[in-house]
């Protein structure tokens, strides 16, 4: 019933060296804080990222703010060279991939 954001933090080659919540909201919105994001990729030694958020509501389509984030959140670990390779919306039926979408 509440909306939260988790990151995947993976090495050079692809092993998941971290899950890490980064965000926590209500019911229609979280708070996605790219410092907390980066800081933990950073002390990782994290060479690529998977964003993965929910949507309690059942909706899988991606809201304006979803797409904002996600290029802001590319944008600023790609001057750390990181790399985001996907960000996954979850519902209870289903899961929306900005990847498989082309939108990444």
């Amino acid at each position: 019933t509440q909306e939260f954001a988790v990151a995947i933090y993976l090495n050079n080659n692809n092993n998941v060296l971290a899950v890490y919540q980064f965000g926590m909201g209500g019911i229609t919105a979280t708070i996605m804080d790219k410092r907390l994001l980066l800081a933990a990729a950073l002390k990782l030694g994290a060479t690529s990222i998977i964003l993965c958020h929910n949507h309690p509501s059942g909706n899988l389509t991606p809201s304006g703010a979803d797409k904002e984030i996600t290029k802001d959140i590319i944008k600023t670990a790609d001057l750390h060279l990181i790399k985001v390779l996907d960000h996954i919306i979850l519902t209870k039926d289903a899961y929306y991939s900005f990847a498989e979408q082309g939108l990444i």
